[in-house]
Order: structure tokens, then C-alpha cells, then sequence
């Protein structure tokens, strides 16, 4: 499994658009708008890196208002939600 972070600027107008675009996307996992330097941030869960480049290259690149992108890779994952996820199956 390949998780990514892409921080994504975007159209000033079509903030909300983008990332109802990019929410319907396979392999988008969540898309969060914030404050600051970037309008919006995807993760992205995919089963390898030639899988993260079509997405990226074919699925994000054609989308309408995306103006600027920076994506990184996970290495490894640091999440209590995640470890409260697991210990809490079956209870």
C-alpha cells in the first residue's frame, strides 16, 4: 500500500469543486480544505507507485481549477486514529 500527501492550490473560485472532483476519485481517501499556504490537501491510498503516478498524472492533471500540486510520499504511518481503529475491532 502507497500512501501520499498532495497539497493542492487551487482557482480561488473553485475550491469546493476541486475537491468534490477529487473526492470521487479511486484512491482518494480523504480531502481536507485548510487554512494557509495550500486550499486543500488529499490523501491518497493506492495499491502501488505506478497506481499513485496514474492518478496523479492522468486522473488529477485533467481536473479543472487544480493550479499548483505538491505531492509526498508516506513512509511510515504515526496515527492513533489508526491504532484505536484496530484495537477497538470486535468490541
Amino acid at each position: 500500500m502507497v500512501t501520499s500527501i498532495i497539497l493542492i492550490n487551487t482557482d480561488r473560485n473553485k475550491v469546493n469543486e476541486v475537491a468534490e472532483q477529487l473526492q470521487s476519485i479511486t484512491g482518494v481517501s480523504e480531502v481536507y480544505s485548510v487554512s494557509g499556504k495550500y486550499d486543500l490537501v488529499a490523501i491518497i491510498r493506492v495499491r502501488s507507485n505506478d497506481d499513485l503516478a496514474d492518478l496523479v498524472t492522468k486522473k488529477m492533471r485533467v481536473l479543472d481549477g487544480i493550479t499548483k500540486t505538491e505531492t509526498m510520499l508516506a513512509f511510515q504511518a504515526y496515527s492513533r486514529h489508526d491504532l484505536e481503529a484496530m484495537f477497538n475491532v470486535g468490541m
